[in-house]
């Protein structure tokens, strides 16, 4: 627990089984629990995320908001809900920034911005350096929100998770749920987190041209689709 209230980590994984032990080796001990969501692996994800202390339920449909649906349908009494990627690119030695926030009554969602916080080298590629910007523009300038990211590594109030009725179930997941929780007026804030570079395997976005087109095409294609529901009342 942490200040009084029961933390899970939502960890969604596909074919990372080179880099899932270590990531939830270095998540802090006051967690309450860790869940890795399988997407479908055809590697050792699994096996290895049960090795290391992890509860593992599998989302055979492919896409990163199937998974975190998927995970989120899974727990159980968390009161704070922390997403984390599996590739070993964010610290989870930093969750503190995220959680301490909301335990102390401050926020219903905090974003880590990789953007303000520390990088290595290149691990910001630029495509997702300008995906962020225009992305984060749009948010701006149609919903009033700042951010300078759309960072998975977040923490949210589950309560509040809940009243967002979440439904991206691929690439358009983060922004959606920042839209929204403008949208519902909840109390979120941006901290910086540290970001590296990926020791293992190749990102599923920014790895291939396929990927980043994917991934820009969703995300602009959910900034859209949220911003005219919430002018003709859908």
């Amino acid at each position: 627990m942490r200040g009084g209230a029961r933390v899970a980590v939502l960890i969604p994984a596909l074919d990372e089984e080179g880099s899932i032990g270590q990531v939830i080796d270095a998540i802090p001990g006051w967690v309450d629990e860790v869940l890795v969501v399988d997407n479908g692996s055809t590697d050792g994800t699994a096996a290895v995320a049960r090795e290391h202390g992890a509860r593992v339920v599998r989302e055979t449909e492919r896409g990163y908001g199937a998974a975190c649906l998927r995970g989120l349908s899974a727990l159980q009494g968390a009161e704070v809900v922390v997403f984390l990627d599996a590739d070993q690119a964010d610290r989870p030695e930093e969750m503190d920034r995220l959680v301490d926030p909301i335990v102390e009554g401050q926020a219903d969602m905090v974003v880590g911005s990789r953007v303000r916080g520390e990088r290595e080298p290149r691990a910001l590629t630029p495509q997702a350096r300008f995906g962020n910007w225009l992305a984060c523009g749009l948010m701006r300038l149609l919903f009033g929100v700042r951010y300078t990211d759309l960072g998975p590594f977040r923490a949210v109030r589950r309560a509040a998770l809940d009243e967002l009725r979440m439904r991206d179930r691929s690439y358009g997941w983060t922004v959606e749920m920042q839209v929204r929780a403008a949208q519902r007026g909840l109390r979120a804030r941006e901290v910086p987190v540290s970001y590296r570079r990926r020791r293992v395997g190749r990102s599923k976005v920014s790895g291939s041209l396929r990927g980043v087109v994917g991934a820009g095409v969703k995300i602009l294609g959910t900034i859209a689709v949220l911003s005219l529901r919430e002018r003709s009342g859908w």
